[in-house]
């Protein structure tokens, strides 16, 4: 789940909830703040865009996207592909958090008044700018054009009521306003828990791959002449990330242990493999919910867990029957990542013999990843004490690696160097060019139908990887859509594999721990088990007691993928490219006339 960060608001109270209009653009953010005697020094403007902090974010979780099997709650992407997501329906999230334009572009108009450390002053409008730049890559991202606005707004601003701006001015302005961060905003990170030129690095490696593959992969564009700019400067940014010497994939030995580190550490001021992370402290009551990934409102699809490799680093739907493994051989020989992702076999969440029961009704893969391993750091709603990425160097080595595939410039070195340290963290062999190149894996092929070209092979191992690695952390739905790849979550995502109606054993102790039935009356499946088990087994029904469908069933009757009866009985479609964009509600377009719908809504 998408967490706001918690830091302390000093200044700009209530900015953040304006919407596009007249009040948010031009009034001072606050009545007792007057530039000419504010914005003074350095230390005034430190001051002022702690502030922003408030909008850094991190991610624990996939929702909306073909990583989650199940979603109970509302989803915009399961609306969407039912038909139900209009300008009417879509509502202001995404677009109603203007005000936070407003206060950047504050600080920028007023920052020469200040006096004092140029160099600081620099410092300070660099970190403004990193974040105007990271504002409007989640725009780019969601609705492609938008209005730029480059200042607060006077009264006689004709630019109020603005059109959008093309995305050709967006992107090349997000660029600018990273090439200024990275150039002034100081390089001296502290505990990395704030914004420096490092970040700033990172995300111009994202945005520039962001930009680069949606333009090479949007025809509707008319931008594919221009992706190679942008996946340059992702390669540029990368490298020199790599090349300072400041950061390293966290592999001390331990296997998946290390990869489990990065996401349930009370502090990761040591690690680094973070560029930049937040800090969660129970002095401070500064907490997360990590704890509700769990098992409460979805469960990892199917499809995830069948892209991780087998530990040999073969794929794993190579193997005889893969389609048929029961929950527990699933699990059998994989990558290790797997099992730090998804609730394995035998995991228990008070680390003793009192094993975790997936949900069959969300899927049964129930999402591990950010799960507080100890009791004691689940003190309760907002009061989990786990320490968050929010850049760490592993996206960067990945972002590194598909640029340079997609530029046709990547070489075995570059591997080596980028996606097999992943590999070796968790003991993985590596992957090789040629192999991949020579025999591309045809499941691979089948999700990514529009990947062709000498590094075809390469590049799917590589978006593999990315998928594996950076799973739950956020990126998913945007990677599908630069790939325009999206298409496939017309075939609705399933859960975990059920041989035969009856006694299921997923704790792999060989005990019988869960019953899926027909109906709850129908229980001649459990009459041979031991008067013990037959009372504590967990027991799932197709049906109610009157025949009525529960929210699951099984794809063959009787035995099958867990599926859900909400995408079987609302047909999904996914048109492109309209989905690939979100629409603007209808209520901003008729505050603002010039402000036309995007395009296909």
């Amino acid at each position: 789940m998408k967490k706001t960060t918690s830091y302390i608001l000093l200044l700009a109270a209530g900015f953040w909830t304006a919407s596009c209009n007249k009040e948010f653009l031009q009034k001072n953010p606050q009545t007792s703040i007057v530039p000419d005697a504010y914005f003074g020094s350095p230390k005034d403007l430190e001051t002022y865009s702690n502030s922003f902090y408030a909008a850094a974010t991190y991610a624990t979780d996939d929702i909306n996207s073909d990583n989650i099997s199940y979603y109970s709650q509302a989803g915009e992407l399961d609306l969407m592909m039912e038909g139900g997501l209009n300008a009417t329906t879509v509502g202001n999230t995404g677009w109603n958090d203007w005000g936070r334009l407003r206060s950047y572009n504050y600080l920028l108009d007023n920052a020469h008044k200040a006096t004092g450390d140029t160099a600081l002053i620099h410092h300070y409008i660099g970190i403004t700018r990193f974040f105007r730049a990271k504002f409007y890559f989640d725009k780019l991202a969601r609705y492609s054009d938008v209005p730029w606005y480059s200042h607060v707004l006077s009264n006689i601003d004709s630019a109020l009521y603005a059109p959008r701006s093309p995305r050709t001015l967006i992107a090349d302005s997000i660029m600018a306003d990273l090439r200024y961060a990275i150039t002034y905003i100081k390089p001296d990170e502290g505990n990395r828990t704030r914004i420096s030129k490092w970040t700033a690095l990172a995300l111009m490696s994202r945005f520039g791959l962001f930009e680069g593959t949606f333009r090479k992969y949007h025809p509707e564009l008319k931008l594919q002449e221009t992706a190679t700019p942008f996946l340059e400067a992702a390669v540029t940014a990368s490298q020199e990330l790599i090349n300072s010497g400041r950061f390293q994939v966290y592999n001390t030995g331990k296997g998946a242990l290390d990869y489990r580190a990065l996401f349930v550490s009370s502090t990761l001021a040591s690690n680094r493999e973070m560029i930049q992370w937040f800090e969660c402290q129970q002095a401070l009551k500064v907490g997360n919910n990590t704890h509700a990934v769990l098992g409460w409102t979805w469960s990892i699809s199917n499809s995830l867990v069948e892209t991780y490799l087998m530990k040999d680093g073969t794929p794993f739907t190579s193997q005889p029957d893969y389609n048929k493994k029961g929950f527990v051989e699933v699990f059998a020989n994989r990558d290790p990542r797997l099992a730090e992702t998804v609730a394995y076999p035998g995991f228990s969440t008070t680390n003793d013999d009192k094993y975790y029961i997936p949900k069959p009704n969300l899927g049964g893969f129930d999402q591990l990843k950010f799960y507080p391993r100890d009791p004691a750091q689940r003190q309760g709603w907002d009061a989990n004490y786990t320490s968050l990425p929010l850049y760490r160097y592993a996206e960067v080595l990945l972002n590194y690696a598909e640029a340079k595939a997609e530029l046709g410039s990547l070489t075995q070195d570059d591997l080596t160097n980028s996606v097999n340290k992943l590999r070796a963290r968790v003991q993985m062999p590596d992957l090789l060019m040629a192999n991949a190149n020579a025999n591309p894996d045809p499941v691979q092929a089948a999700a990514y139908s529009n990947v062709s070209g000498g590094n075809k092979g390469v590049l799917l191992e590589i978006r593999r990887e990315r998928r594996v690695e950076m799973a739950c952390e956020g990126l998913r739905l945007n990677d599908l859509n630069r790939w325009a790849a999206a298409a496939g979550m017309e075939q609705a995502q399933q859960g975990m594999y059920v041989p035969a109606l009856g006694p299921m054993d997923i704790t792999g102790d060989g005990i019988a721990d869960i019953a899926i039935l027909a109906t709850p009356n129908d229980t001649a499946s459990l009459a041979g088990l031991p008067p013990a088990v037959k009372q504590s087994i967990s027991r799932y029904a197709l049906k109610d007691v009157n025949g009525k469908e529960n929210n699951f069933y099984l794809d063959n009757n009787t035995s099958g993928h867990i599926s859900f009866t909400r995408y079987r009985d609302n047909k999904r479609k996914f048109v492109a490219p309209q989905y690939y964009y979100r629409p603007i509600s209808f209520s901003e377009v008729v505050l603002n006339p010039n402000l036309t719908q995007i395009q296909g809504w």
